[in-house]
């Protein structure tokens, strides 16, 4: 018995030993900021490597890495708000969890999770009525909490010091964000299991290299109700840091994600040897083989006087004709908001926008077996998706001249932590055209006019586990802004049997591609909703359908047979503004304002340029289709409503579809002359190739936003062109 004992005690502590490493392995990756930084010495004299907004000055300091890091550091502990949708900083956030904790009956529990704690924004037409030099507006938090399984929507008064709003939202209606420490937890908690670790070493893994992912469960009836469930899938990182490539088939793990327990073990693909890990590796470190390609000499675009930009307080960015204000956000990742364009001819700035942001994404695979057919996640609603946004990496990332903002972010015990040059601004150029005319020679006139267009982009990268979503607002001098979403990082792959397609039985569904030998890639979709407040030029807004319909001709009328006219409606309800975009019946979408008119009479307006079109192809009934059902069509609009912002619902986890955008646009209220929402999805279908091997490169799709008789004239008339004098001539090393 003493033996048995003793046996049992080291089985204990190695277990409590390796959970402990697995821990702090995994809880630093994610906190960890890049070290490492460049040394830009070697290089031109208005290089750096890494510049920061000064949050508490109109000018853009270049410092150097180290230098600004401590500064950065400093700031954020010194920082204060200078505009109403300025984000909560340390001070306030630490107050708001003081308040929380003080107030009953979360001062007499210490079980409690804060699973968000945010700026509550002020009234909208508080803020649009604020100028800068004018009293600070009431500065609220916004905290979602749980408590005993019940969410809690607690609003604080960060000047009274009071909880001045708290609601306990009703238990169907799903669970809040995911924190980080669930996410962490999950991914070790299975080890407590006995059961799990014999299944782990049964199939020949070292627990010491084992690597875990927390898989959202999504919602497929009663089993999944009353309790926060979380799945959990395993690698081996033997031989690679690229796991995902070296899954343990079949191996599924379901969790209550507040107790720890197992709840269940799957354990169904015995017969499926885990995939070899050579070749896996896609580090530029790592790679052994020469590249059989020319190799490109390095390319950086050089700002000898300085970025075009100013940032103001932090988060004001004013370029060429544009201002808006920017954010970090721990759901949506960046929020712009008070987008305006400053007419040339007038001078005056124009309202665009009010906010814009990233309301949700769904990404179903399409693979209905045991260990898949719940892999149907909504990457903003379950993991946050400015929480899953990484570092970005200079140079590389983003190009020399970049700006970078942090998020402030919390952690479950309400505390702020901070996640380092999580957005870039910059200037983009890549040579192409803002407009030009050249006239024929046979007119005699030699004039060749040709204008360079400069865009500004804002940046941020998430990866989410093995995807990474790179999202650039992209705004260019005509007024136009577009969305633009491109997707990279790693495949989610399933372990098989078979190394050669030519082994598959013919009538074996694979669910997927075979990408290499026992890997395949399991086809999948990607949707990015975005939530677009349009005020053209003032609040009260009218979406209108222009479609372009067939006119015939009769023989008397005119040698032509046909043509096309354009036939204009105005949306009055939210059904008739729900869009399937159609090839064949095609259309304009425009949001106008009625009572703003140009000096010839058009309503000024922005129409929606569409890209990214990809269509769910799921049934409406399909759970995870309920859930996702804000991507039946492309484009819905609603009236404006402060509390309808998240596409998929505010709560979630375990969601089951009640509270989406398709079930509020199914009210049918009027949109004509309303201030109203303008809400896109971005699809992209993903059949996975061997060119998505052991790392995919990126594919992009985008959609825009551009004026449409909203201002009188081309808007960039009368910009300069590039002159010689103007740029320095720059040599390279050797001449080739």
């Amino acid at each position: 018995m003493e033996a048995r004992a003793l046996l049992r005690f080291f089985f204990i502590l190695i277990t409590a030993l390796l959970l402990l490493h697995l821990f702090t392995r995994s809880w630093l990756h994610l906190i960890s900021d890049k070290a490492d930084l460049l040394n830009c010495s070697n290089y031109s004299p208005w290089c750096t490597s890494k510049n920061r907004f000064q949050p508490k000055s109109n000018n853009l300091l270049l410092n150097n890495p180290e230098k600004s890091r401590t500064k950065t550091t400093q700031n954020h502990k010194t920082q204060i708000p200078h505009h109403p949708l300025d984000p909560l900083t340390i001070q306030e956030i630490n107050k708001a969890r003081t308040i929380l904790l003080s107030y009953a009956p979360f001062s007499s529990s210490s079980s409690f999770t804060v699973h968000s704690l945010v700026l509550e924004e002020p009234e909208k037409t508080l803020v649009l009525n604020w100028k800068k030099g004018d009293p600070l507006l009431p500065r609220q938090a916004s905290i979602i909490a749980l408590l005993n399984g019940q969410s809690h929507l607690i609003t604080v008064d960060l000047q009274s010091n009071k909880v001045i709003h708290h609601e306990i939202t009703k238990p169907k209606s799903g669970y809040p964000t995911m924190t980080i420490e669930d996410m962490n937890s999950a991914t070790w908690a299975p080890l407590y299991d006995p059961n799990f670790n014999r299944t782990i070493i049964n199939r020949g893994v070292d627990l010491a290299d084992l690597a875990c992912l927390p898989i959202s469960t999504g919602w497929f009836g009663i089993k999944e109700e009353k309790r926060r469930l979380i799945k959990v899938q395993c690698y081996t990182m033997q031989g690679t840091v690229n796991f995902y490539m070296r899954p343990i088939e079949g191996l599924t793990v379901l969790l209550d994600m507040d107790t720890k327990e197992v709840v269940e073990i799957s354990d169904l693909g015995l017969e499926i040897p885990i995939p070899k890990a050579s070749d896996t590796d896609y580090r530029f470190s790592k790679q052994n083989k020469p590249l059989q390609m020319r190799v490109l000499n390095p390319i950086s675009i050089e700002q000898p006087k300085g970025p075009s930009f100013v940032i103001e307080d932090g988060h004001l960015v004013k370029w060429a004709n544009w201002e808006f204000h920017l954010k970090p956000d721990p759901r949506a990742g960046v929020i712009i908001s008070k987008a305006m364009v400053r007419d040339s001819e007038s001078g005056v700035l124009r309202n665009v926008m009010y906010k814009g942001l990233t309301s949700e994404l769904f990404v179903p695979y399409m693979d209905p077996t045991d260990a898949w057919y719940f892999k149907t996640y909504m990457d903003a609603g379950e993991y946050g998706f400015g929480l899953q946004a990484m570092p970005l990496d200079p140079l590389n990332d983003c190009p020399r001249y970049a700006r970078y903002m942090d998020g402030v972010f919390t952690a479950s015990d309400g505390t702020p932590f901070v996640r380092s040059n999580m957005i870039c601004v910059f200037e983009s150029y890549g040579g192409d055209i803002g407009w030009r005319h050249a006239e024929s020679p046979i007119t005699g006139m030699e004039i060749r006019e040709v204008r360079p267009k400069v865009s500004l982009v804002v940046r941020m990268a998430a990866s989410v586990a093995n995807y990474d979503y790179i999202v650039d607002w992209e705004f260019q001098t005509d007024g136009l802004f577009r969305i633009k979403v491109g997707l990279s990082g790693i495949l989610m792959v399933k372990g098989t049997p078979y190394d050669n397609m030519d082994k598959v039985p013919g009538h074996e569904k694979l669910y997927g591609t075979l990408l290499s030998e026992n890997v395949i890639g399991v086809i999948h979709d990607h949707y990015i909703t975005f939530y677009l407040d349009m005020d053209v030029d003032g609040s009260d807004n009218s979406f209108v359908k222009v479609n372009l319909v067939r006119e015939e001709t009769s023989p008397e009328e005119s040698p032509r047979r046909s043509y096309l006219r354009a036939d204009r409606h105005v949306a009055k309800t939210e059904k008739d503004a729900q869009i399937k975009l159609k090839l064949y019946e095609p259309s304009e979408f425009h949001v106008i304002n009625p009572s703003k008119q140009t000096r010839v009479g058009n309503p000024v307006g922005y129409k929606v340029v569409p890209g990214g079109t990809a269509a769910s192809l799921l049934d409406h009934q399909d759970p995870p289709q309920r859930r996702g059902a804000f991507t039946n069509n492309q484009i819905w609009v609603t009236p404006y409503n402060r509390s309808e912002q998240w596409a998929g619902g505010l709560f979630v986890y375990q969601s089951q579809g009640e509270d989406t955008l398709a079930v509020w646009s199914e009210r049918d209220r009027p949109i004509e002359n309303k201030d109203i929402v303008l809400w896109y999805t971005l699809g992209f279908h993903h059949i996975p190739c061997q060119e998505d091997f052991p790392i995919m490169p990126t594919v992009s799709s985008s959609f825009d936003l551009k004026p449409v008789n909203f201002f009188e004239s081309n808007p960039i008339l009368r910009m300069p062109p590039n002159l010689e004098k103007d740029l320095p001539v720059c040599k390279a090393a050797d001449s080739v």
